[in-house]
């Protein structure tokens, strides 16, 4: 007999579920279309590939229909939805409830198949003669990627994983309370037990989280469609022609996927307690290295376009960049890499899916180039040494070795599980990768710069040679400047990258100088090529010279087992306004708040000169939450200045623990220690161990929202200004008198632990008396903070900036290029 579950709302599941079969469907449909409308050698008639249209925008609809029912379901809590129920709770913003959308599995290939839906449409509209083979390619990549959410049973295989699954499918909620749930009665309400989601992963709690995984995943929908050209080039026989339409598309892949993996590094710089902008985490390599596989793409084809060379090299590396999309997804998602990401997913049964999805797509590229080999427009002619192109052909090798390196480092964990071996990852990732990326960073930048002065087929070597001359000299001037202002100068390959990034920036800003001449068309690659060797310099700097400013001279943290996570040279305890000098800055921890569940703290920084004038003033607000299962999740906050940044976090703080109120058998007076009790007049000054009290004139009309006055009541205020390391209180506790009894009103200074009551008036003495209470000094509040400095890391992010920009422009040039084409 089924059981008639109690509160349940599983129409809109249904609904939801039947959104992803008909996507499936729509897709499947849309690729048979397409590819019979390939094959279709009367072009004038189109009913194959009207009906490839209509499968595709149906499952482009049916993508939206799927996110509109997961989004309503998950604004609305319903948690008898296993997805809504693991990524989402009732104290999230609604900011966060849009991140909690993507932070699953199932989430996130909703997003990666809503954007190459919207491509899709994209290249219905714009891909005229290119539609039909193009389009069969992105269709069969939509059917992979609305399989991956069906969620269904065939033959005893599950295929992919449901948002719509109950939680009552997904787990076992007898196992999981067994008293509760034996209760029949109990199971058929088992929603009222369910009173909230987990929640948001602590670490994903940022609104980074709402703009970087939209951009990465854009980039990664984006990178089928030059794959997709290049099939459809070598599928009809148009081996030259794909090129052209190709670019545009390629240059947008590789901008947007920058742009999303820069966002990535912001995010774990000004968000995340990574201590830096790049980890080399194995997720963060894994989208990397497309990225850069796509850059060597470009040139190669830029190469190939204007002298015929290198043809295989760019179709190789479209396809290459596409497949490692791919080959990054099933590192993130089968679980392979266990607990090697802080990004990675957990194994949710997709692990032969996933190795599917990477095998169909290189058989195929791979199948295709085979068959058509001999046709390829293949020169056998060597290029020259003194041209464009073949120090082009050789910086995409460059490029193509380095992602070598990094993806068999990265790829550990696979060989594991496939061989059985039991290699171990880099210990020190950040290191072990920057010494074998640095020689590879001055490579590429070298050749950005000097094949600017190279032309394609020929070049007079009389006349490169001196080309190079001003540049080289530049070059080397600026470099040593550089290097001594930054103190790199003990480290060789630290100065050669720099000189090389100058070299570049040089270079460039030549042919720059030439697109402001005339020659608009250079314009794009020069600020691109500037861009990245700006960004690739801050790079260096700003990690080869950041340095911790937080040094404790007696390295000893009184913190239970801390020595066993962090470096207690490197930290500094602070007590609540206690002021403690570091470096040129008098540092205070002045308060915190708490807003569930993170405890936001205040930290003021003063720069105080010889003479004891204040210089500089300002506060950073890092923050923390003590999450159950993660322990302290920090999170950083930053002083930007134009040449360096002052990053700091949390390490350590004090456990909050509930203060007593008032209430029958307790005292809010517990929380303090036995009040001190002094007789004061006007002008008086008492010295606490949190500041320096002074009293001041009485107030004869005090007023507080607690305070009711009957006729003949008589109630006076008692100012009391409280200066604490240079930042001023102020408190008035009252004294009232009603009748022939007497009451007084106590105020709190909580960022002092300091609290008053003014409890008599003392006429003949002319003073009053006040109790002053004080919190014991072993339950005051204390944070434990680390502090770095970065130098120059603005470069960095200004590379960022100028390398999209010039990446903007090569798009607009490329586009107009294939439209005149």
């Amino acid at each position: 007999m089924d059981i008639q579950f109690v509160g349940e709302n599983l129409l809109p599941g249904k609904i939801g579920q039947f959104f992803i079969v008909l996507a499936f469907s729509a897709s499947l449909l849309s690729t048979i279309s397409y590819f019979y409308a390939s094959r279709e050698k009367n072009l004038e008639d189109k009913s194959w590939r009207n009906l490839g249209r209509i499968g595709f925008l149906v499952n482009w609809a049916s993508i939206i229909g799927v996110g509109a029912v997961l989004f309503y379901l998950i604004f609305g809590h319903y948690f008898e939805y296993y997805y809504v129920q693991s990524h989402s709770s009732k104290q999230l913003p609604v900011y966060y409830i849009i991140s909690a959308f993507w932070e699953g599995q199932e989430g996130s290939f909703w997003l990666w198949a809503f954007w190459q839906s919207f491509l899709g449409g994209l290249l219905i509209w714009k891909a005229k003669t290119w539609e039909r083979p193009v389009m069969t390619t992105v269709a069969f990549s939509q059917v992979f990627l609305t399989s991956m959410m069906l969620g269904v049973e065939i033959f005893g295989e599950r295929i992919g994983s449901s948002p719509f699954i109950l939680l009552r499918d997904a787990m076992d909620l007898k196992a999981q309370a067994p008293v509760v749930f034996a209760n029949p009665e109990n199971y058929k309400n088992y929603l009222k037990f369910i009173t909230d989601g987990k929640g948001l992963n602590p670490l994903l709690q940022n609104y980074w989280m709402v703009i970087h995984p939209p951009t990465l995943f854009l980039g990664f929908a984006s990178m089928v469609v030059p794959f997709a050209y290049g099939i459809a080039g070598l599928w009809q026989k148009r081996y030259k022609e794909w090129i052209k339409p190709a670019m545009p598309w390629t240059l947008f892949a590789v901008m947007v996927l920058g742009t999303g993996i820069i966002m990535g590094s912001f995010w774990a710089y000004e968000a995340l307690n990574f201590g830096g902008f790049w980890a080399w985490d194995p997720v963060e390599n894994a989208s990397l290295i497309p990225w850069l596989t796509l850059i060597g793409a470009v040139h190669v084809m830029i190469a190939y376009k204007n002298t015929g060379h290198a043809y295989f090299t760019a179709i190789a590396l479209v396809f290459l960049s596409f497949l490692l999309v791919l080959y990054a997804s099933f590192l993130t998602r089968s679980g392979i890499l266990g607990d090697t990401s802080v990004h990675s997913f957990t194994d949710m049964g997709m692990f032969g899916h996933l190795i599917l999805y990477n095998v169909v797509f290189a058989v195929l590229a791979v199948a295709l180039i085979i068959k058509r080999w001999k046709e390829l427009p293949i020169t056998t002619k060597d290029e020259e040494t003194y041209s464009r192109e073949f120090w082009m052909f050789i910086g995409a090798l460059v490029v193509t070795v380095a992602c070598i390196q990094v993806i068999f480092s990265t790829s550990v964990p696979v060989f594991n599980k496939a061989f059985g071996t039991n290699f171990s990852p880099p210990v020190d990732a950040i290191k072990y990768y920057n010494q074998w990326q640095a020689p590879f960073a001055v490579l590429i930048t070298l050749i950005s710069g000097f094949s600017q002065y190279l032309k394609y087929k020929r070049t007079d070597p009389r006349k490169f040679y001196s080309s190079l001359v001003s540049a080289v000299i530049f070059s080397a001037v600026l470099t040593a400047g550089l290097v001594y202002v930054t103190e790199i100068y003990t480290n060789t390959m630290y100065i050669l990258i720099t000189f090389s990034c100058l070299f570049a920036v040089l270079s460039n800003a030549a042919v720059l100088y030439q697109a402001f001449g005339g020659k608009a068309k250079l314009a794009g690659s020069a600020i691109a090529h500037i861009g990245f060797a700006i960004l690739v310099l801050g790079a260096l700097i700003s990690a080869a010279t950041n340095k911790p400013i937080s040094i404790n001279a007696n390295k000893f943290i009184p913190v239970k087992d801390f020595e066993k996570t962090e470096k207690p040279g490197e930290n500094i305890m602070l007590y609540k306004n206690e002021p403690k000098q570091m470096g040129k800055y008098t540092v205070t921890y002045v308060s915190d708040t708490t807003q569930a569940p993170n405890t936001f703290y205040t930290l003021n920084f003063k720069v105080i000169d010889k003479e004891g004038k204040v210089k500089e003033d300002f506060n950073l607000h890092p923050h923390t939450q003590d999450n159950e299962k993660m322990g302290l999740i920090a999170s950083p906050d930053t002083k930007h200045y134009l040449t360096y940044d002052v990053y700091t976090h949390i390490t350590s703080a004090a456990v909050k623990q509930s203060s007593h109120e008032d209430h029958e058998g307790h005292s809010d007076d517990e929380n303090y220690k036995a009040p001190r009790i002094v007789k004061v007049s006007v002008g008086d000054t008492i010295h606490t161990s949190s500041g320096v009290v002074t009293v001041k004139d009485l107030n004869r009309k005090p007023t507080a929202k607690d305070l009711a006055l009957a006729q003949g009541d008589y109630a006076v205020g008692l100012p009391l200004e409280i200066n604490a390391a240079g930042k001023v209180y102020n408190t008035e506790p009252i004294f009232l008198i009603k009748g022939n009894n007497t009451f007084d009103f106590a105020r709190k200074v909580d960022e002092l632990d300091l609290k008053f009551r003014f409890s008599r008036v003392l006429p003949d003495e002319k003073k009053v008396e006040l109790q002053i209470f004080e919190k014991p000094q072993q339950a005051k509040d204390w944070v434990v903070f680390k502090a770095i400095e970065f130098p120059f890391i603005n470069l960095y992010w200004a590379g960022t900036i100028v390398m999209v920009v010039g990446f903007l422009l090569s798009i607009f040039r490329r586009r107009k290029e294939a439209r005149i084409g």
